[in-house]
């Protein structure tokens, strides 16, 4: 089973060595590893180069964002499975794609999930994203799984469309909910901490980032039919509470 991983760059000088090599160190042997970067203009292209065997397809040019990129890189797979992995972010051991494809294996999935840690710059951890299994009305209750554990069989994009750049910072919570929750795509909690994810994303840099990121999120839960979405907006950010105990 090919797993094509996903990797979307801008100016991450500081960071996608980390990320490239969490990629290629994994012991699970048919990987086709894409990077998009967005035209960065630090030496993030120079660290890429030093992989570039590694990598199956490099693309360097503008783009509309980071939901974009990742729409050109779905393309242009062609594993059975894709998932996306962050420049800023980074596998936690060398058997996580292992165990994505064995939870494939073992049962008729379309989608899997697991745990992720945040971590500060000094590689500590902050806190601790414990998902659990999504059932019928999980989003109804805030429900959301890790997007940077989020793999989902490629031709789903195909049936059920890409990630829409209607949604700003929202647009992974909007995808997953369209699948998860809309779609009711049968999917599977990997109950593994799959990655390590650096503090300090868009949607949460100040007040005014996190009020546009509630807008786009009340926006896709109207788009996808979220029972009572003002309700699930406030329960949704409530559930993060217990990721700090």
């Amino acid at each position: 089973m090919k797993i094509s991983v996903i990797t979307v760059v801008y100016n991450a000088q500081d960071t996608i060595k980390r990320c490239i090599e969490s990629v290629i160190g994994q012991n699970y042997n048919n990987i086709e590893y894409i990077i998009i970067d967005g035209g960065s203009t630090d030496n993030s292209l120079q660290i890429i180069n030093q992989y570039k065997s590694h990598i199956k397809v490099l693309i360097s040019e503008p783009d509309q964002g980071i939901y974009d990129a990742i729409n050109k890189g779905i393309r242009l797979a062609t594993g059975e499975i894709i998932g996306i992995l962050n420049a800023d972010d980074f596998f936690a051991d060398l058997e996580v794609l292992s165990a994505v494809a064995q939870a494939f294996s073992n049962s008729d999935t379309e989608i899997i999930y697991g745990n992720l840690d945040y971590i500060n710059s000094a590689g500590k951890i902050t806190r601790k994203w414990k998902s659990h299994k999504c059932g019928k009305n999980s989003f109804n209750r805030g429900f959301m799984p890790p997007h940077p554990t989020f793999y989902c069989r490629r031709y789903l994009f195909e049936k059920h469309g890409f990630y829409s750049l209607e949604y700003g910072s929202a647009g992974d919570y909007e995808l997953m909910a369209r699948f998860l929750h809309k779609w009711q795509v049968r999917s599977f909690y990997l109950n593994k901490v799959m990655v390590k994810m650096q503090v300090g994303g868009i949607s949460n840099s100040n007040l005014m980032s996190r009020f546009k990121a509630w807008s786009f999120d009340l926006k896709a839960m109207r788009k996808n039919n979220v029972f009572l979405p003002v309700l699930a907006i406030v329960l949704k950010p409530l559930r993060k509470i217990s990721q700090f105990l």
